[in-house]
C-alpha cells in the first residue's frame, strides 16, 4: 500500500472530530471546534476534502450534505504519525521518545506503576 501524505496538525484536529463523531457533516465538525479557532465552514470543508484526497476519510451524500468518516482506523493513524515523528526526530529510535516525555512531563505514582507492568509483560514476552 502506498504511503499516505503526512497530516497538518489542523487535518489532524479536524480528523480527530470526526473520529469522536464516527461520521459528521462540515457543519456538525465545525460545531465542535472551538469557537477561539476561527475557522469558517468553506475553510473546514477544504480541510475535510484534503482529508479525503489523501485517504483518510471517505465520504458519502446524504440529501445536499457530504457525511464523512474514516477511511483508516484511528489507531493505525496514530501509530503512522507516531512512528514518522520518531524516524524523523529521533532517528527511529523509541528511548530518547520517552526519556524526553518522562523528563519533560513527569509521571504520577500510578503511571508509573503502570509503566512497569508494560515493560515487566514485554520483557516476559522476550525470548
Amino acid at each position: 500500500m502506498p504511503k499516505r501524505p503526512p497530516l497538518a496538525k489542523s487535518e489532524l484536529e479536524l480528523a480527530r472530530v470526526v473520529w469522536r463523531l464516527g461520521e459528521a457533516t462540515v457543519r456538525q465538525v465545525l460545531q465542535e471546534l472551538p469557537a477561539d479557532r476561527g475557522l469558517d465552514f468553506a475553510t473546514v470543508q477544504t480541510y475535510l476534502r484534503r482529508l479525503t484526497t489523501k485517504g483518510y476519510l471517505r465520504v458519502r451524500q446524504r440529501g445536499r450534505a457530504n457525511l464523512y468518516s474514516s477511511r483508516i482506523p484511528p489507531d493505525r493513524v496514530v501509530s503512522e504519525v507516531v512512528r514518522d515523528f520518531v524516524d524523523r526526530l529521533f532517528d527511529g529510535q523509541p528511548l530518547p521518545l520517552v526519556e524526553h516525555l518522562i523528563e519533560d512531563r513527569g509521571l504520577s505514582d500510578e503511571e508509573i506503576g503502570q509503566l512497569q507492568s508494560m515493560l515487566n509483560q514485554l520483557k516476559e514476552r522476550k525470548p
